[in-house]
């Protein structure tokens, strides 16, 4: 029996009656945060660089699927078998430059391919909106970058990197006039603006910007907890120093860092 076949025979004698209690309370429903949980932190994994660390996740995101593969085999929707199978089949149809004759000249044709074979797929006679099945649960920076790409095969761009930070210049100033109008709504709205004016900086440098911002989270959090280190040394708390002290000793801990 091959391992893959053995976690299939474990997660179906953990839903039978003789398994798990919880496994067998599980739903689609009640499995959802679990497969974004495992989806990050095999992300973090490939981060850190780990390869064990990331063996490990990848099978804790493994399980997630082929439990809800087990799922649905019991409701006779289908098998984990029709999950393999139905992806292996979609990527020869969608890979006709490996598997068939197509003929290629670089990415940009592969995905415009991969388009075209899709709407071919679902039967759409008519053009689809370009932005139509973007996932709705994606996180926000990661949504906007993709709609920003997807736009863009489309035509749909700005010409040069100029015209973007113009563009965030733009927003920056109708932000700043929806603070000094003082209304929330419009704060809120000019502020999503701006954000998504910032997502479409990093897609032509060529920066994730979920990325970028992790990146940005990791380094706050370093510097705070170097700050909050020395303080506490001194026996004292954070609220216990001015707004002045902890800035000197942010720039304090920001020149060792690039030192």
């Amino acid at each position: 029996m091959s391992p893959v076949e053995r976690l299939r025979a474990v997660s179906a004698t953990l839903r039978s009656c003789e398994g798990c209690p919880w496994d067998r309370e599980q739903t689609l429903e009640s499995l959802k945060p679990f497969l974004v949980e495992e989806a990050y932190e095999v992300l973090d994994a490939i981060e850190e660089g780990n390869r064990d660390t990331l063996r490990d996740e990848l099978g804790d995101l493994l399980l997630q699927i082929v439990f809800q593969s087990q799922l649905c085999e019991e409701e006779g929707s289908f098998t984990f078998d029709d999950v393999a199978g139905a992806i292996v089949e979609k990527l020869i149809r969608r890979h006709p430059h490996v598997f068939g004759d197509v003929q290629v000249e670089d990415a940009a044709e592969v995905l415009r391919n991969w388009d075209a074979i899709k709407r071919t797929e679902k039967g759409e006679t008519a053009p689809k909106s370009a932005l139509a099945g973007v996932p709705r649960h994606l996180p926000a920076l990661q949504r906007a970058f993709e709609i920003q790409k997807r736009a863009s095969r489309r035509g749909f761009d700005w010409d040069e990197i100029k015209d973007v930070i113009a563009k965030v210049s733009e927003e920056v100033s109708e932000f700043q006039e929806a603070v000094r109008a003082g209304a929330p709504e419009e704060v809120s709205a000019e502020l999503g603006d701006l954000l998504f004016s910032l997502v479409n900086l990093s897609r032509f440098l060529n920066v994730e910007p979920e990325e970028a911002l992790q990146r940005a989270n990791g380094k706050f959090i370093r510097r705070f907890q170097a700050v909050e280190k020395v303080v506490h040394a001194q026996d004292r708390a954070l609220t216990d120093c001015s707004p002045e002290e902890l800035d000197e000793e942010w720039e304090r801990v920001k020149g060792e860092e690039r030192a």
